[in-house]
C-alpha cells in the first residue's frame, strides 16, 4: 500500500500482505484457526462498496469471486463466508473466509470471537500454502480481460 492508500491500523496489525491484484490488496488474517482472507481496495477514504466507480464495484465483485473459488479449491472447505461488515474497521475491506463443518467458531460467524494468532514460523508456513492460488490469481488478472474492466 501507499501513502495516498493507508492501511488502517486495525487491518495492519491484524493481517500480512498476500498479493496485488489489480484493485485489491489481497491479506491473511493472522488466525492460526482459518484460512481467512481479506481484499481491501486500493482507494482512499471509501468506507462502503457502493462509493466505488461503477468500474471498480465490477472489479471488486471479479476479485471477491475468483479468490473465493481459488481458496475453496485450495483448503477444499464445506463453505465460504464473505463479509463487508466495516462496524469495527471502516476502511473498505472484503473478508473471504474458508469454514469447515466443526472448525472453532461453526456454525457460528467467526466474528467477535477472540483471534488466535500464529506465531512467525506457523505464519510463514500458512503464507507459503497460499502460493498455488496466489500464482493463479495472479495468472487469471494478467489475461487481457479480466483484471481490466475496460480492456
Amino acid at each position: 500500500m501507499d501513502a495516498q492508500n493507508s492501511l488502517h491500523p486495525q487491518l495492519a496489525k491484524d493481517s500480512v500482505p498476500l498479493m496485488q491484484l489489480p484493485l485489491s490488496e489481497l491479506r491473511l488474517i493472522n488466525d492460526q484457526r482459518f484460512s481467512w482472507l481479506i481484499l481491501v481496495p486500493q482507494r482512499p477514504g471509501l468506507v462502503e462498496w457502493f462509493e466505488l466507480s461503477a468500474a471498480d464495484q465490477a472489479q471488486l465483485h471479479r476479485e471477491t469471486m475468483q479468490v473465493s473459488a481459488a481458496l475453496k479449491r485450495l483448503s477444499q472447505c464445506d463453505k465460504i463466508n464473505l463479509g463487508a461488515l466495516g462496524n469495527m474497521v471502516r476502511q473498505l475491506h472484503v473478508h473471504i473466509i474458508a469454514r469447515v463443518e466443526g472448525d472453532a467458531c461453526w456454525p457460528r460467524p467467526v466474528w467477535g470471537t477472540p483471534m488466535s494468532p500464529m506465531n512467525e514460523i506457523e505464519l510463514a508456513k500458512k503464507i507459503a500454502t497460499f502460493a498455488p492460488m496466489t500464482q493463479t490469481l495472479a495468472n487469471y488478472f494478467s489475461t487481457p480481460n479480466h483484471g481490466d474492466p475496460h480492456v
